[in-house]
C-alpha cells in the first residue's frame, strides 16, 4: 500500500495577488522575491528609520529604531525557520520559506506611527468612534491599500488602491489577530487588536486563498507564528543591551532591583504565563542569564562579574561583553522554539518557545518595560510625542484643517462617505509620519519662526 502523500505548506494559490498584473515576469524570480523587494523599496519601510524604537534616534547613533529592529526580526525568524526545517521531522520534508518568513518580519512593524506606542495610544484615543488605531490592523491596511505600487482596474468600483500588492501567503504571515476592531467602543473598553472593517474584504479573500475553509480554527499562520516569536525574542534582548548601553541599566542594579519594581515586573509576568511567577524567580533568571558573559576561568563567575561591573560606565565601555550576551540570548531562544504540527492543516501548525524560553523573554520585556520605557527620562519625551500628534490630528480634522494635507491626500479626503472615512484617512496620513516630520509639522502649526511657506509637506 502507498504511503499518504502529506499535504503540501504552499500551494499555487498562496502566491497569487489581489491584482493580476499581467506581463511577462523573469522565470527566475519567486512570487515572494518580488515581495521582498517590494518591502525593501517602500517608502513606508524606508520611514521606519525615523521611528523611535525605545530610546529617540536623536540621542544616539548606537540606538536602535524600528528599521534596525525589523532588520533584526527579519534575521531572527529566518534562524527559526532555518532550523525548524532542520530539526523538525515534518518540516525537514516539507520546507518552511525562508524568504517568507524574513518578508513577513520586515512587515511587523510597519503600522506603527510616530512615537511609538504612545502614538499609537493617540490616535487610538482619537479615532475610538470611528474603528480605533492600531498597529498591526495599520500594517495590513498599508500593504493592502495606502502603498502606492499597484491600482486596480479602471473599473474597479470603490477604493482602487492594491497598496504593494502582495500574494496572499505573505498577507495572510502579517495577520496576528483574526478578528474585526469595532467601529465604536466605550471610554472604558480596551484597544481590540486585529483588523479594521475597511480590511474585511481582503482578509476573506487572504483566508480563502490560503487556508481555504477551515471551521473553527483560529487562522494564524506558522510564518506569523514565527515572526512573532522572532519579535519578542529582539525586543526582550535588544531593548535590554540598548538600556545597558544607555546607562539605564546594569547587571549589578538589576540584582539590586527594589522590591516593588520586582513585584511589578512579576504580577506582570505571572499575568502573560498565566502561572504564579515571584520576585525571587525574576533575581534567578538574571542571575542566570548575566553568568553567560562572565569569564571562563573565572572561580564564582556570577560574583566576579557583578564586582566587575558596578557601574553602568564600566558596562557602557564593555561592548564586547554586550554582544555577548545578546548572541548568547538569542540563540538559546531560536534553539527554544517548538512546533505543534496540525496534521490537517500545516499552514496553521503553532510555533512557541519552550517554558523555560517563554519565561526568561516575558521577565527581560517586563523588567525593561517596567525600569527603563516607564522611567521618567523616557517618559517625557513620550509624553511629548502623545501631545504632538493629538494636535496635529485636531488641526487636520478641524473645518477645512484637510487643506493642510498634501493633494493627494486631500483628494481621498474629498471622496470620502462619511465622516468615520475622513477620519481614517487623516489618522492614515498622521500614522505614516516620521518622529522628525511630525515634529516640524506640529511646529509649524504652532510657530513661524524658522519655517518656510514654499517647503511642502
Amino acid at each position: 500500500m502507498a504511503a499518504r502523500k502529506r499535504p503540501s505548506l504552499y500551494s499555487e494559490n498562496d502566491w497569487k495577488r489581489e491584482v493580476d498584473e499581467g506581463g511577462d515576469t523573469d522565470p527566475w524570480r519567486l512570487p515572494v522575491g518580488r515581495d521582498y523587494g517590494r518591502i525593501v523599496h517602500s517608502a513606508s519601510f524606508r520611514r521606519l528609520q525615523g521611528k523611535t524604537q525605545v530610546f529617540p534616534g536623536h540621542e544616539s547613533d548606537f540606538f536602535r529604531n524600528r528599521l534596525t529592529h525589523s532588520l533584526e526580526v527579519a534575521q531572527i525568524a529566518s534562524g527559526i525557520a532555518e532550523r525548524l526545517n532542520h530539526v523538525d521531522p515534518y518540516f525537514s520534508e516539507k520546507k518552511l520559506d525562508l524568504r517568507l518568513c524574513e518578508a513577513a518580519a520586515l512587515l511587523h512593524d510597519i503600522g506603527h506611527p510616530p512615537f511609538g506606542h504612545n502614538g499609537e495610544r493617540a490616535l487610538d484615543d482619537l479615532m475610538r468612534d470611528a474603528g480605533g488605531f492600531e498597529g498591526n490592523a495599520q500594517t495590513l491596511r498599508i500593504i493592502s491599500r495606502l502603498e502606492k505600487k499597484v491600482r486596480r482596474a479602471a473599473d474597479f468600483k470603490g477604493d482602487d488602491r492594491a497598496g504593494l500588492n502582495l500574494t496572499y501567503r505573505l498577507m495572510a504571515a502579517v495577520l496576528k489577530y483574526d478578528r474585526v476592531i469595532p467601529a465604536r467602543r466605550a471610554k472604558n473598553k480596551k484597544l481590540v487588536k486585529g483588523y479594521y472593517e475597511s480590511e474585511a474584504d481582503v482578509v476573506r479573500r487572504i483566508k480563502s486563498h490560503t487556508a481555504g475553509n477551515v471551521g473553527g480554527r483560529a487562522f494564524k499562520t506558522i510564518e506569523c507564528a514565527i515572526m512573532d516569536l522572532a519579535d519578542d525574542i529582539a525586543y526582550s534582548t535588544y531593548d535590554l543591551e540598548d538600556s545597558m548601553k544607555a546607562g539605564f541599566l546594569t547587571p549589578a542594579s538589576i540584582l539590586a532591583s527594589r522590591e516593588d519594581l520586582l513585584s511589578k515586573v512579576a504580577k506582570k509576568t505571572s499575568e502573560e504565563l498565566e502561572r504564579s511567577i515571584t520576585p525571587d524567580d525574576i533575581l534567578e533568571v538574571f542571575s542566570d542569564i548575566f553568568a553567560v558573559i562572565v569569564p571562563e576561568d573565572s572561580e564564582n563567575s556570577l560574583l566576579s562579574f557583578v564586582e566587575t561591573f558596578q557601574t553602568s560606565q564600566e558596562l557602557s565601555e564593555s561592548g564586547y561583553l554586550r554582544t555577548k550576551l545578546s548572541s548568547a540570548l538569542v540563540h538559546e531562544a531560536i534553539n527554544s522554539v517548538e512546533v505543534e504540527l496540525d496534521p490537517k492543516y500545516p499552514m496553521l501548525s503553532k510555533a512557541y518557545l519552550n517554558d523555560r524560553a517563554r519565561l526568561r523573554v516575558e521577565i527581560l520585556k517586563q523588567y525593561t518595560f517596567e525600569s527603563t520605557i516607564y522611567s521618567s527620562r523616557v517618559k517625557l519625551p513620550e509624553f511629548r510625542g502623545y501631545e504632538v500628534v493629538k494636535s496635529i490630528f485636531e488641526a487636520l480634522a478641524s473645518e477645512r484643517g484637510f487643506l493642510m494635507m498634501p493633494d493627494d491626500v486631500r483628494e481621498h479626503y474629498r471622496s470620502a462617505s462619511n465622516k468615520a472615512q475622513q477620519l481614517r484617512i487623516i489618522c492614515d496620513f498622521v500614522a505614516g509620519m516620521t518622529d522628525r516630520y511630525a515634529t516640524e509639522f506640529f511646529d509649524r502649526l504652532h510657530s513661524n519662526a524658522g519655517h518656510s511657506m514654499f517647503k511642502p509637506v
